[in-house]
């Protein structure tokens, strides 16, 4: 279907810009109502994930063209946003970072690339590796899930359209049906937003569950400038329930990190609030309960 020529869209080059832009922008919308149907198995996605990822696995993004592009903007925010490390984030990238800037020809098509970097990365059962392709088609990206499977790392694939190869690959299909593209076969547009959307419900999600989160808040939020800076002690403030000046102190005496700072806020020294953190596994709920209020 992505490559389907919707007849709704014939005429669409002569049309006023305000008439197609509202077509394009009414398709978008359109698209994201697939993600519905696909919750159940993301949310299967999700909790098989933590396990590997609680091992120290990575997270490793296998595509070509746009998906990969998209997947790398969403992994990239992970260090930032929630203090993974980039060492735990993987790309396997149809024509390598080249093609993160420009086209390279037959890199989709490569699959004895895509076996080499799967073997160069040395997978492990800790792993998880989501493949994606509009097409659910693209051979790149259905070897590379492939020979992940193999090595015993977890699985995902999605795709847009259904009964492809990708989706069978992979332990977990998610099939997020977009349908035509206002543009024909330009699936940067419905399956690229859609693609988008669901890389950051996965990875947001996963997060949460590994405690990066807490009250909605990025309490493993790397504070790297002024603004951050202020965010963190915000945060430290609202969640010990202390002033602001209470808060950076706590801050500035466990290196800005704000999960530690709360607890010190709290009454802890930095010695207690790490060790209350490492028993808790890092879940900030758990370890304000160790903590006198």
């Amino acid at each position: 279907m992505t490559e389907f020529a919707d007849p709704r869209y014939r005429l669409l080059d002569s049309w006023d810009s305000q008439t197609a832009l509202a077509a394009i922008w009414e398709s978008q919308l359109a698209a994201l109502a697939c993600i519905q149907p696909a919750l159940p198995v993301l949310a299967e996605v999700v909790e098989a994930a933590l396990p590997g990822l609680r091992g120290g696995g990575r997270l490793v993004y296998a595509g070509a063209g746009t998906s990969i592009r998209i997947a790398v903007q969403d992994g990239t925010e992970l260090g930032p946003t929630f203090n993974w490390p980039e060492a735990r984030t993987l790309y396997l990238i149809a024509g390598g970072t080249t093609a993160l800037m420009v086209g390279v020809e037959g890199a989709e098509d490569n699959v004895q690339d895509a076996r080499a970097q799967v073997n160069a990365a040395a997978l492990t059962r800790h792993d998880v590796v989501i493949g994606l392709a509009a097409s659910g088609r693209t051979p790149f990206t259905v070897a590379a899930l492939e020979a992940a499977k193999a090595t015993g790392a977890l699985t995902v694939g999605i795709a847009c359209n259904p009964d492809t190869a990708l989706l069978q690959a992979a332990r977990y299909g998610v099939l997020l049906e977009t349908g035509a593209e206002v543009v024909a076969g330009s699936t940067r547009m419905k399956a690229g937003t859609v693609q988008k959307v669901v890389l950051n419900m996965l990875s947001t999600q996963i997060m949460v569950r590994l405690g990066h989160v807490h009250d909605g808040l990025m309490v493993d939020m790397r504070p790297q400038n002024q603004k951050l800076r202020a965010r963190a002690c915000d945060m430290v403030a609202r969640i010990a329930d202390v002033a602001h000046m209470q808060a950076e102190d706590a801050l500035t005496r466990t290196d800005w990190r704000i999960k530690p700072a709360v607890l010190v806020a709290r009454g802890a020294t930095p010695e207690q609030a790490m060790a209350a953190l490492e028993d808790t596994g890092g879940i900030l709920r758990h370890a304000l309960s160790r903590i006198a209020p």
